[in-house]
């Protein structure tokens, strides 16, 4: 267990005085810092906008054909989750770390509210095991792919209120003021790490200021109380900042600042990538997600539907075929059309897990080949190449979540020939940018030219790999 004492409800001393920032990264964080009730004001905002709109639309009969997203409550709040909110935080989080985290998010506000006022309970190991963030993420997406979140208001309240109600509860029984839920638990935080990454800004640790800070005659101990767990002293990188500005300006050594995007991958990750975030990555991110937004357009899907069918009837089974659940396992709305019986379920479920195992192989072999092409074998090597991935395998999933986007809009008459064109120039782009990052970390292992150049070749057979899925659904299918 975490010692409890770690987590008792003090109160916060007084903070020192924040001198005037010189630049504008660091005023900006000040500013976060001097203005946290008036983002606890704006949070409880998004919280009743949230409940709103996830609430009212499942209490309401679905959309007819000609609704349009300004005239019915429940086109409107599927393309504010699905087509507005879910791609462009992601989006956010690569241009300014996990912003959304710390700021708006309504899960943590409320995880972090319950906690103030909860049991206090020192965290159990159980929460703490790393590969949390990996079986959330593939258990939502494949349980929402069989549900139709994106489609339905039933099943977007059914997971994502079911995600809410889970983080109050932890909040309310663990840590005090501690957002417990989105450290260890939320289903998107692996995610949101992952890609914070590649965001050019964060809070930067002086580690001479802090230590200078200490040595001051008669300094009073201060603390600042970091609802996300984060080792602030420590700290390096943003994959588990949340950005909320609390900690600006602390002991003189902790300033909001520009880096290179390329910086924690290259630098940082070179020391702290593991074995959870690759599997992370590599299967979760890449394999799982892109056997999620293929199996509907995919002929395989139908090949493979087919077949099962075929070979069923031939053995006298058809309840397979005929067999229907209940809207909160499979979806099942007739009055649209739209049942999954058990054979589809299953069909979809073998899809992605099929999907995420080839993809998997592939890139698992690619980057061993850039492994091994950069000198012996080692496993914290193949762990830093796998974070390369970091920028194609986010491009693939906002890819697939705008498709959504793409699809309400023309439903309602806009005209996007442009998309096209858009979507393969950031599909291009972020294979460059994974190419340049390849290069660079083979850099640090290697000076042989020759050797960097099979890294970078080897880690080109993974990106291919990657991009297939895009490819098919958006430019074959």
């Amino acid at each position: 267990m975490i010692a409890a004492s770690k987590l008792q409800d003090r109160p916060a001393p007084a903070l020192p005085a924040i001198p005037l920032r010189s630049d504008v990264w660091g005023a900006l964080g000040d500013w976060l810092l001097r203005h946290q009730r008036a983002i606890r004001k704006t949070q409880w905002g998004v919280i009743a906008a949230y409940l709103l709109l996830l609430i009212v639309p499942a209490a309401l009969p679905l959309p007819h054909r000609l609704a349009h997203i300004w005239t019915d409550v429940t086109l409107f709040a599927q393309f504010v989750f699905w087509g507005l909110w879910w791609p462009f935080v992601l989006l956010s989080t690569v241009l300014v770390g996990r912003a959304w985290c710390g700021l708006l998010c309504p899960e943590g506000a409320l995880s972090e509210f319950a906690s103030r006022h909860g049991l206090g309970h020192a965290i159990p190991r159980w929460i703490t095991w790393p590969g949390w963030p990996f079986t959330a993420f593939a258990a939502t997406t494949v349980y929402g792919q069989l549900v139709s979140v994106y489609q339905y208001p039933a099943p977007a309240l059914l997971i994502l209120g079911g995600s809410t109600l889970a983080a109050v509860a932890v909040g309310a029984a663990f840590g005090r003021r501690k957002r417990v839920w989105c450290r260890y638990l939320c289903p998107v935080s692996g995610v949101f790490g992952v890609l914070a990454k590649l965001a050019p800004l964060h809070f930067r640790v002086d580690a001479d200021a802090w230590h200078a800070s200490q040595q001051l005659p008669k300094a009073r101990p201060t603390r600042i109380d970091c609802a996300p767990l984060v080792p602030i002293r420590t700290m390096r990188g943003a994959s588990q900042c949340h950005m909320c500005g609390r900690c600006s300006g602390f002991r003189g050594a902790v300033q909001l600042a520009r880096r290179s995007p390329n910086h924690e991958i290259v630098e940082v990750s070179a020391e702290t990538a593991n074995a959870w975030e690759s599997v992370f990555i590599i299967v979760g991110m890449i394999g799982i997600a892109a056997g999620a937004f293929q199996w509907s357009q995919s002929p395989w899907t139908v090949s493979m539907k087919q077949s099962l069918a075929g070979w069923l009837v031939g053995q006298g089974m058809v309840w397979p075929l005929e067999t229907t659940a209940p809207w909160w396992l499979l979806t099942n709305y007739p009055a649209n059309n739209d049942v999954l019986t058990l054979l589809d379920g299953a069909v979809l479920v073998a899809y992605v897990f099929m999907t995420a195992a080839i993809l998997s192989a592939v890139i698992s072999l690619s980057l061993a080949c850039a492994t091994l092409a950069a000198g012996r074998w080692s496993w914290p090597r193949f762990h830093h190449l796998t974070q390369s991935l970091i920028p194609v395998a986010g491009c693939s999933i906002f890819l697939g979540l705008s498709s959504l986007s793409v699809t309400l809009l023309r439903a309602e008459g806009f005209q996007l020939g442009w998309v096209s064109t858009a979507r393969m120039a950031l599909l291009v782009g972020a294979s460059l940018w994974t190419l340049a990052l390849a290069r660079a970390i083979a850099r640090r292992y290697t000076d042989s030219r020759l050797r960097r150049m099979a890294v970078v070749i080897a880690v080109s057979a993974a990106v291919a790999a990657v991009n297939i899925g895009p490819v098919l659904l958006f430019w074959v299918w």
